[in-house]
């Protein structure tokens, strides 16, 4: 089992909702997200309920790419390794192209892609001086192909982690770390909450359950939920 595991994004949603999950595991937990004080709330909650279980907390723009190597390094020196790295910040907005919306778009682009790359080169830098370790990338089901309108750029950064992922696993063959291309389908957040259209969406705790199903088991790329009867697709 992966003991000590990193969530960014952790203080709401699939991040906390999987740091709950692994948590009644048994895990140790190093927890990030710009909302330190939901951060702080969760990290009482969680060791309260599991006092044998650690979990460590710090605010984190994953934006600011210098304080995620300094936070991925101080996470990793205080547990004393990181087994798992989940990148799970972004953000799910974006807006229809040519409508004088660049501004939000280019967050959209920079929270979701760039910040991933930093948060892997964070993550890989720290497995390879271990020799061992498991990066985990949530893209999205809308990563398998283009979108139209407020949903292209949203869809495109995640075409582009997925394919980001994929290149990892070109790059740690045969060797002790494992990369996962997760891309999750509609489960229910603040996120999605509003939107009509939603094929297959579940609630927040049947998807949480499947993710981290999903991702224990390490496989190269998980759809989740799968579709109808709401079984995972990996591979």
């Amino acid at each position: 089992m992966r003991k000590n595991i990193l969530i960014t994004g952790a203080s709401t949603g699939l991040g906390e909702g999987m740091a709950r999950e692994w948590a009644a595991k048994g895990c140790n937990l190093a927890l990030c997200a710009r909302r330190a004080d939901k951060l702080e709330a969760l990290q009482r909650e969680l060791q309260q309920a599991y006092p044998d279980i650690r979990v460590l907390v710090r605010g984190l723009d994953v934006c600011d790419y210098e304080q995620v190597f300094e936070v991925f390094r101080g996470f990793r020196e205080e547990l004393g390794s990181l087994d798992r790295v989940v990148v799970n910040a972004g953000i799910g907005s974006s807006q229809p192209i040519g409508r004088g919306h660049f501004a939000a778009n280019r967050q959209t682009a920079e929270t979701n892609f760039i910040a991933a790359i930093a948060q892997s080169e964070a993550a890989m830098e720290i497995f390879r001086e271990q020799n061992s370790g498991h990066l985990v990338l949530m893209s999205s089901v809308s990563g398998v192909r283009g979108f139209r309108g407020p949903i292209n750029v949203y869809a495109a950064t995640k075409a582009a982690v997925a394919s980001l992922a994929e290149g990892l696993q070109l790059d740690t063959k045969g060797k002790p770390i494992n990369v996962s291309n997760i891309m999750p389908g509609y489960i229910l957040t603040d996120i999605n909450r509003d939107t009509r259209n939603a094929p297959f969406r579940v609630d927040l705790e049947t998807g949480v359950k499947a993710l981290v199903k999903a991702i224990d088991s390490e496989v190269r790329r998980a759809y989740v939920p799968g579709g109808p009867g709401h079984r995972s697709v990996t591979c």
